[in-house]
């Protein structure tokens, strides 16, 4: 894919890096490339990050036909800058804008896209610990329609900002409600997906947990209100009896890439890990019997968030006295040691960026 570049006339301001806000600060550039019908992708260009000329007619602010990922780029201690799995983003993508009935962008295409992208922004890439460039990747479609149907015209964009840590508090336990009223996702919807509707529409469960003073939100599975599936814009699991216990991919929840990652970990170091359906009754029963050990989120923006309460109801259970247990500080020294190139990766799941 030919990539041509628009340089901008005046550079932005860095913000301090050690005070990096998530989401808040984007950089230099963006990447673009238009989708036409008849005519498929074209154009692709890095042009100073800006304003997106739209019709009030969008089809997209209309019927919400729109994708996104997330990844990351890391700062290594030699200076070089590294990807994490971007393959997995690209392919989750295709299988997000296929149930959308948007075009798919080309797995090379999109890993080409974003290591130009963050070479053009290198110097944005921090260093300083626990910091790295957020990468947003998102799709929509362009037409100025009114009706439901396929659009013709899409845009694919790829947007950057340097981030922090996602929690400034650390890594410590969160608390967790479990929504037994509203549905996150049900088979058959887009609940894999990763698109914004996803997102808007568990915002309610979301506020509803805050003002009980909760910190996100466990969804159930749509179809009975019995089984654990998701934590707000995390995958989620729990450790009971020594083995791992986590929702399976079964069309409403999103294949995470960290998700995925943990899994290889933790089975690489012998644990069993149980992609299976999970009753919350059952698992409150184990933590009020003390058999529930340790429960932590997994996604590409926390990387690991440890749970330290759960309140399903009116019934609630502390887990490991709601200190962040010594597995999951595992799994996250390791990973991250992966990303930051700080641990040997054995799996082959970072990219370095000549």
């Amino acid at each position: 894919m030919e990539i041509k570049f628009e340089k901008r006339e005046q550079l932005k301001e860095k913000p301090d890096q050690k005070n990096l806000a998530f989401g808040k600060y984007m950089t230099d550039y963006m990447f673009v490339c238009d989708w036409h019908e008849g005519q498929g992708w074209h154009d692709a260009r890095i042009v100073p990050e800006g304003p997106i000329p739209m019709e009030p007619s969008c089809m997209t602010l209309h019927y919400a036909q729109e994708t996104f990922e997330g990844l990351k780029a890391y700062r290594r201690d030699d200076g070089k800058i590294q990807l994490f799995r971007p393959e997995m983003n690209a392919k989750r993508m295709q299988n997000s804008n296929a149930r959308l009935c948007m075009p798919e962008f080309p797995v090379e295409d999109f890993v080409q896209a974003v290591r130009e992208l963050v070479k053009v922004e290198q110097d944005w890439v921090p260093s300083e610990p626990n910091t790295s460039l957020y990468i947003r990747p998102f799709c929509f479609a362009t037409e100025a329609s009114l009706g439901v149907h396929q659009a013709v015209a899409y845009k694919f964009i790829i947007i950057c900002c340097p981030v922090g840590a996602y929690y400034a508090t650390g890594l410590n336990p969160v608390k967790i409600m479990v929504e037994d009223e509203l549905v996150r996702a049900v088979r058959g919807g887009t609940g894999f997906t990763k698109c914004g509707g996803n997102y808007a529409a568990s915002i309610l469960g979301q506020v509803k947990a805050e003002k009980l003073g909760y910190d996100q939100v466990l969804w159930l599975d749509g179809e009975t209100r019995t089984y654990v599936e998701e934590v707000g814009s995390m995958n989620i699991m729990f450790k009971i009896d020594g083995e791992i216990y986590t929702a399976p991919i079964e069309g409403t929840v999103l294949p995470g890439v960290t998700r995925d990652s943990m899994i290889t970990l933790l089975r690489d170091w012998g644990y069993k890990v149980n992609e299976t359906h999970l009753a919350v009754t059952d698992l409150m029963k184990a933590g009020h019997d003390g058999r529930l050990e340790e429960v932590f989120g997994t996604g590409t923006a926390a990387v690991i968030s440890p749970v330290g309460e759960l309140r399903y109801k009116d019934d609630v259970v502390a887990i490991n006295d709601e200190k962040t247990g010594e597995l999951t500080q595992k799994l996250y020294d390791t990973l991250t040691g992966i990303q930051w190139g700080k641990l040997e990766d054995k799996f082959g799941w970072t990219q370095v960026i000549d």
